[in-house]
């Protein structure tokens, strides 16, 4: 049976035909032949958009011309978001080579971004037409948060637009507000059982949990990572609590739970595991790994972009973070050297807010920077990552070797 719809040739793109057909090919795969579906199924609307472009580029070679674009756009443009219709507008006249890609195309329709896509707007020969969104009134509150996260993270003005046209709260920022809940509720649940709310770390019966990193039970791997739902006292946890929250919550709006996840859960592994390399005999409580690696990947950002960034009163703000991070980690510090309450286990390492500023300037810095743009198609992400991975075999096998070859001596077990 044949049909008069052209079929792909080389690198062209197949044409579709209002009647959904089925493909069926030979066991030899010489010929392909397209069968007519009596039944005609309701098109999606990328179909819709796909028949659109087709019809302005008759040769089927992917591309059509920026003149045929704009077209395009005035014909059909009523049936778009503002917001798109403004990208599209700027993607056309931001095309030096005057064609367009299908694949651009497709990636606004479909909200996704491609490093193509963004170089088309940035240079072009006009930005984006319309008010900033510190302009734009009558916004209900669940928008001006988004306006106000938006703001407070992201350094470009067509990055900040695009997050405000497309956050949904579909799915809300749990990661943090669980990771955040599940820490206050095992504080309390210690607090009432050692009877303690200040320095619960002075209780003899702190370290008898089954959360916190040991160095006589590092062979129970979890430990290495469910350390961060026990603290040293109410102030260790207010503090941790505050920059995670203030801090995290923005950042997976915008970055998403996987890759805020990523930076925290990498910062939280590499804290212990820096304590089990450089501070042999202390163990470690609190979520001060993953909260650095998030604060400080997050400041560096700001100052990668500080003529970008338009959040307000920025430098008081940026100090006001630094003063947290610097009593929080001075707090660690004296902990660590202070007479611990049950000789000879020292008290909780401070090691571990080192590696989370570590995760947080390298790793954490390549995630927050590429908003727009999948994390394995950059270079810099995998060295980083590569790097990381190194470290994390080198650490393991150094809590399996080390120990006993420098003949440690370890705090008896809690």
């Amino acid at each position: 049976m044949e049909n008069s719809s052209p079929r792909m040739t080389g690198g062209t793109r197949e044409a579709t035909v209002n009647s959904s057909p089925a493909v069926a090919s030979n066991a030899e795969g010489e010929e392909i032949e397209v069968l007519e579906s009596t039944d005609v199924l309701p098109l999606a609307p990328e179909d819709q958009w796909k028949s659109l472009f087709d019809k302005y580029d008759p040769e089927n070679s992917g591309f059509i011309s920026t003149e045929r674009f704009r077209d395009l756009l005035a014909t059909h443009g009523s049936e778009l978001d503002p917001h798109k219709l403004e990208v599209l507008l700027a993607l056309a006249d931001g095309n030096a080579d005057g064609k367009i890609c299908y694949q651009d195309f497709v990636n606004l329709m479909s909200n996704k971004r491609s490093n193509s896509f963004r170089r088309a707007i940035l240079q072009g020969s006009r930005q984006l037409k319309g008010c900033s969104l510190k302009d734009e009134a009558g916004l209900g509150l669940s928008q001006r948060l988004v306006r106000h996260v938006a703001y407070e993270t992201l350094p470009r003005e067509v990055d900040r637009k695009w997050y405000f046209d497309s956050y949904t709260y579909c799915p809300p920022p749990w990661l943090i507000l669980a990771i955040t809940i599940a820490e206050v509720a095992v504080f309390m649940y210690y607090g009432f059982q050692l009877e303690r709310l200040v320095l619960q770390v002075s209780s003899p019966s702190f370290l008898k949990s089954p959360l916190p990193y040991h160095p006589q039970l590092r062979a129970q791997a979890w430990r290495y990572l469910t350390y961060i739902f026990m603290h040293t006292g109410i102030e260790h946890l207010s503090l941790n609590m505050a920059m995670q929250l203030l801090v995290g919550v923005p950042l997976e709006m915008v970055h998403g739970a996987l890759r805020i996840g990523l930076v925290y859960m990498c910062g939280v592994l590499a804290g212990s595991l820096a304590v089990s390399v450089t501070d042999m005999t202390a163990p470690v409580v609190g979520s001060s790994g993953g909260v650095y690696a998030l604060v400080s990947a997050h400041l560096a950002n700001v100052v990668m972009n500080w003529s970008g960034m338009k959040c307000q009163f920025k430098l008081f703000r940026m100090a006001m973070a630094l003063v947290c991070m610097s009593v929080e980690f001075g707090r660690a510090v004296w902990l660590r050297f202070y007479p611990p309450a049950f000789p000879p286990c020292p008290n909780p390492s401070f090691v571990a807010h080192l590696g989370g500023v570590v995760v947080g300037l390298t790793l954490g810095v390549v995630v927050l920077q590429n908003y727009e743009q999948r994390l394995q198609e950059q270079s810099l992400f995998w060295i980083f990552f590569c790097v990381y991975t190194l470290f994390v075999l080198c650490a393991v096998f150094w809590n399996v070797f080390a120990y006993s070859l420098l003949d440690v001596r370890l705090p008896p077990p809690p």
